[in-house]
């Protein structure tokens, strides 16, 4: 397939890099020479410099024979403008744009995205799934990242282990033996910064984070058996008045376990403008980086505080204080992945990377059939891909023993009809299934082809 994608940025660049590692005939777009160039020397993509929206700069990225355009540069206004060139003059036929404005986004307008209006067929905002992110890491506070797949019957979860953790230095195959019938499944351990999928003679030790796949309904059990403890966030605390923080307030007002939430923001008239959109939150004008100011928001009293401000050193201190201050759960939103490493020592929770949500999200959109969702961990490190098995991949029929999976490759749930499976090496693979597999970014292009993977075009 031949995909066009404008702005090469970081999720533009990793949006690029997926689907050019699918074979896919990949032209990047941006008018910033040197991202350009650092896209066509890291992937195998053709470069373009220039406006995006302009029809010409198109022409030469190849939109006469394209199927599909992605527009992810950081204005709306010339991602909007670059779908409608692509319908109007070169007939392209799937389009999709990032869109930040919370008015693009507003349902009452939704009319507008129309072919004969605005011929946008995917709009992906950047701050819905951020906030929508943000509720996930509140639902599971002990979580430092967290996803759900095979439709929502199975969550990911971000655990560190700590003193605390009854298991550690356990390896992981007596882990089955005592908990038999727990459906756990460790798939992904990062220690002393290398992440690595483990093998069954794998011991936990205190430190290591883990990625581990649970049925829903053994959620609390599974946190348990690694030390971490659920309790309910009664009051939240949110730095940032902004998109992402106006949303993650009302998604928490609009919950029928009445949360009560303060928001802090700097800026008087978002600051007001939040506090209009909102009924029953309390808004404070002030710097969440005052003392007296977090003082005054009660951060000694509240169970989490989540720093959403578009400053990623704002959002880090902030947690920091609001650590120092009693508040025993702190959430941060962080841009810049070269900051994640800081968190540990920092003694700060969790963290939320807009880019990564953005291009999960993104992926998928653009998947069809075989492939049904894509979630990258940390800095593109990793992937869970949720795919389906069809009767030409090379494992159908295969019990899981017998596949060749490459090292860094794990399967951390299965679904045969309405059953989710914990597998087993004697589990059979079935045309039809649903798989969520954990797999090293190097091994990614293996997956694909154990899977028949490609992306359809619909």
């Amino acid at each position: 397939m031949k995909v066009i994608i404008c702005g090469a940025g970081q999720v533009g660049w990793q949006i690029a890099r997926h689907l050019s590692g699918e074979k896919n005939d990949v032209t990047v777009v941006d008018n910033n020479p040197d991202l350009v160039r650092r896209a066509t020397d890291t992937l195998d993509v053709q470069g373009i410099s220039g406006f995006a929206s302009y029809p010409d700069v198109l022409d030469k990225a190849g939109a006469r024979d394209a199927d599909m355009i992605i527009a992810a540069t950081y204005s709306d206004e010339v991602n909007m403008v670059t779908c409608q060139v692509a319908h109007s003059v070169f007939a392209i036929p799937r389009k999709i744009a990032r869109l930040r404005s919370q008015s693009y986004l507003d349902a009452i307008y939704s009319d507008l995205y129309r072919r004969d209006h605005m011929p946008i067929d995917v709009v992906i905002s950047p701050e819905l799934e951020v906030a929508e992110a943000a509720i996930k890491r509140l639902a599971t506070p002990a979580a430092f990242d967290t996803e759900s797949f095979l439709g929502n019957k199975v969550q990911m979860l971000g655990l560190k282990l700590d003193e605390e953790c009854p298991v550690v230095n356990t390896a992981l195959r007596q882990l089955s033996d005592l908990f038999s019938t727990l459906s756990a499944v460790v798939v992904g351990v990062r220690r002393n910064g290398t992440l690595f999928a483990p093998e069954p003679t794998d011991q936990l030790f205190v430190g290591d984070e883990i990625y581990v796949f649970t049925a829903v309904e053994d959620i609390s059990r599974t946190m348990e058996v690694f030390g971490k403890t659920q309790k309910k966030q009664d009051r939240v605390l949110l730095v940032g008045g902004g998109n992402v923080g106006l949303m993650v307030a009302q998604r928490l007002e609009a919950r029928t376990d009445r949360i009560r939430v303060k928001v802090i923001e700097r800026n008087r008239k978002i600051a007001e403008q939040a506090a209009e959109a909102l009924e029953r939150t309390i808004v404070l004008h002030g710097d969440g980086l005052d003392s007296d100011m977090l003082a005054e928001a009660g951060v000694d009293r509240a169970d989490a505080v989540l720093a959403v401000t578009d400053d990623d050193k704002v959002n880090l201190l902030t947690a920091v204080r609001a650590k120092a201050r009693g508040c025993p759960l702190a959430i941060t939103l962080i841009n810049d992945p070269t900051l994640v490493p800081l968190m540990s020592p920092l003694g700060i929770d969790a963290y939320i990377n807009p880019r990564a949500t953005t291009v999960s999200s993104i992926l998928r959109h653009i998947r069809h059939g075989r492939v049904r969702d894509v979630y990258s961990i940390g800095d593109a490190e990793a992937e869970i891909i949720e795919a389906e098995v069809l009767s030409t991949s090379p494992i159908a029929g295969s019990q899981v023993r017998d596949v060749d999976f490459p090292e860094g490759v794990l399967i951390g749930a299965i679904r045969k009809g309405d059953k989710i499976l914990k597998p087993t090496g004697g589990t059979r693979i079935e045309e039809g299934d649903v798989i969520a597999i954990f797999a090293l970014s190097a091994d990614v292009p293996e997956v694909e082809r154990l899977f028949q993977v490609s992306i359809d075009f619909f």
